[in-house]
Parts: structure tokens; C-alpha cells; sequence
């Protein structure tokens, strides 16, 4: 049988074991046929190969996946950029879907203020505001340089020179990020986890950059996370500060956290 005569049994088999092969990153079968959408008992049956989706469950299918209409001729592994390498079969286990599933009780989506002591500056401290938001099973954060860290290492100021994004993924006591501008050949990691707080609304963690040691510099510092809501109001007013600052102009409790005092461990 060639490749583009294949019988509805071959394709719904091929389906079947591609879909067996997407499946095994989520914990169990009946919580993603209830993601899906999809009678468990229905969803069985186009693991097995038995019966094939309508186009409009197909659609929602493909879409979920993020897979295209080919997952139906040719074995997921061999599609090259059917998946992120995340999600792909080397990864997925690893890093994929339950690493990336953070619930928002853990984390919640809205804008984030944050501090930490400056890289460049060992005397002089960093402020800005991040958004955290979820797009399917994935969260994501973003955010910009502030203007004056990126004059002091002689680099543009625009809006899209300033942004960096990056992915949250789930971790034991926390949660963990990798960040990047559009294009840059360094990255920060950062760790956070919840501290105790009035409004149970803080996070204090650490931030790693990707770069060489050099002599009177840092790459690795405390940071704090503080989060504000969903409102842009309370975003903006905090954006106001964004920048290079003095610890003393730090909230208090984002100074008691830094523990500017003491040495990172």
C-alpha cells in the first residue's frame, strides 16, 4: 500500500498510535479526554484505532496538541517540528506537560512587582513589574528592561529591544523560569517560592544570568516577587518606579526579604 493510498483502517490505526504517543504526558487518560472535551469511552476507541474523529473534533484535537493534519500519515517522531522540544519525546516526561502545568494557586496570572540587588551595580538596586499569564497548558511571563540597565551596558532603549519573556515550569517547593530577550544569547534562570505574608501575595527566590564571571560583578542574586493583582491600575503606578533605585527606596518588606546584609548561599 503507498503512502497516499492508505485504507481507513491504516489511517485510524496510524491516528491511534500517534494519539497514544500525545497522550503520555498527562497524567491520566480521563483527565484529558475532560480537558478534551471527549466521552472517555469515545477517546479509548480512537486510542485503540477502532473509530476516527469527526473534523471538527479532529480540529479541536490538532489544535490542543498543537500538532497538524499529518499526525494522521506519518508517526509524531518523524514530524520535525510537530511538537516543541518540551513536549517531544525525549523531553516530555521530563520537562513537558505536568512540569509546565502551574496551577494558579501555586502561581496566580496577573502582574508581579519585583526587586532584586542591580548586576552591574553592587550598590544600587532593581525594581520593575512582570505579567504572568497562561496560554493552554503553559504559563508565560513578560516583561521590560529597565531603560537605564540597558544604557549602562551600551545597549538600545526601545520598547523592543527592552521586552524578555520566558516559560514558568512547576517545581517542588516553587516555581522556576527561564527568561530571555527577542534574539539574546544570555538568559536569566529564576527560582521562587511563596513566603508568608498578610495577603499571602509574596515570592522570594533567586535570579541566575547566563554569563561568564567577571570581577565585580554578580550572577547570581536574591530576588522578590510581589503580586498585584490583574488590575492595570496597580501595575501602572508601580511601573512608575521601575528602574534603578537605592534599597532604602525598596518596600520594607522587599528589603526584610532581599537580606541585603547577608550573603547568598
Amino acid at each position: 500500500m503507498t503512502e497516499t493510498r492508505r485504507s481507513p483502517a491504516e489511517l485510524r490505526n496510524m491516528f491511534g498510535a500517534n494519539l497514544r504517543i500525545l497522550a503520555r504526558n498527562f497524567p491520566s487518560i480521563s483527565e484529558l479526554s475532560r480537558q478534551l472535551g471527549i466521552n472517555r469511552t469515545q477517546f479509548n476507541r480512537y486510542l485503540s484505532g477502532e473509530s476516527f474523529p469527526r473534523p471538527d473534533v479532529l480540529a479541536r484535537m490538532c489544535h490542543f496538541f498543537r500538532v497538524d493534519a499529518r499526525v494522521l500519515l506519518e508517526p509524531v517522531d518523524r514530524i520535525s517540528n510537530i511538537r516543541d522540544p518540551l513536549t517531544g519525546h525525549f523531553l516530555g516526561d521530563f520537562l513537558g506537560t505536568s512540569a509546565r502545568s502551574v496551577d494558579e494557586t501555586l502561581f496566580p496570572s496577573g502582574f508581579y512587582r519585583f526587586s532584586r540587588r542591580s548586576f552591574l551595580r553592587q550598590d544600587q538596586f532593581v525594581s520593575g513589574v512582570v505579567r504572568v499569564f497562561r496560554d493552554g497548558d503553559s504559563t508565560f511571563i513578560r516583561g521590560f528592561e529597565a531603560r537605564a540597565a540597558m544604557q549602562a551596558q551600551g545597549l538600545p532603549m526601545t520598547r523592543h529591544t527592552r521586552e524578555f519573556r520566558g516559560l514558568v515550569l512547576r517545581q517542588e517547593e516553587g516555581v522556576a523560569a527561564m527568561i530571555s530577550r527577542k534574539g539574546g544569547m544570555t538568559a536569566s534562570f529564576n527560582y521562587l517560592s511563596r513566603v508568608s505574608s498578610f495577603e499571602n501575595n509574596y515570592w522570594v527566590g533567586y535570579v541566575a544570568r547566563t554569563v561568564r564571571e567577571e570581577p565585580g560583578t554578580e550572577r547570581v542574586v536574591r530576588m522578590v516577587y510581589e503580586h498585584l493583582g490583574t488590575g492595570f491600575s496597580s501595575a501602572k503606578a508601580a511601573s512608575k518606579s521601575a528602574g534603578y533605585c537605592n534599597l532604602d527606596d525598596l518596600l520594607p518588606f522587599h528589603q526584610r526579604l532581599l537580606q541585603a546584609d547577608a550573603p547568598f548561599r
